[in-house]
């Protein structure tokens, strides 16, 4: 199946009140990603969230292991980011990212201005 495309909301110095969803853990997600993108992951599920975002990127023509983050259960709460472009893009410039269960959890994609 097709990941689910998920928009980043934009921070402003006059401030942001950021909209939070369940994430897509059956099909994953894409999102853009400028490198300045950063995830916030809440978790109230019982169970630690496993969040995987994909790399595609290669070092001396081996590759580079994909970036795994535990959110903790209960009362989790993590910020994972910001993704360099060149490291983490894949075509399209967008983050590939996997969630273990939708149970619980909420996201909001950010993007942080320079």
């Amino acid at each position: 199946m097709a990941r689910t495309a998920r928009a980043f909301q934009q921070v402003t110095r006059s401030g942001l009140a950021a909209t939070y969803s369940a994430p897509d853990a059956s099909n994953g997600e894409t999102i853009p990603n400028d490198g300045k993108t950063i995830l916030h992951i809440k978790n109230t599920n019982g169970t630690p969230l496993t969040v995987t975002i994909a790399t595609p990127g290669t070092v001396d023509g081996l590759a580079v292991a994909d970036r795994t983050v535990t959110v903790p259960a209960t009362t989790g709460d993590r910020f994972i980011g910001p993704f360099p472009t060149g490291t983490y893009n894949q075509p399209g410039n967008v983050l590939n990212v996997d969630y273990s269960s939708a149970t619980g959890a909420t996201v909001a994609a950010l993007s942080i201005p320079a």
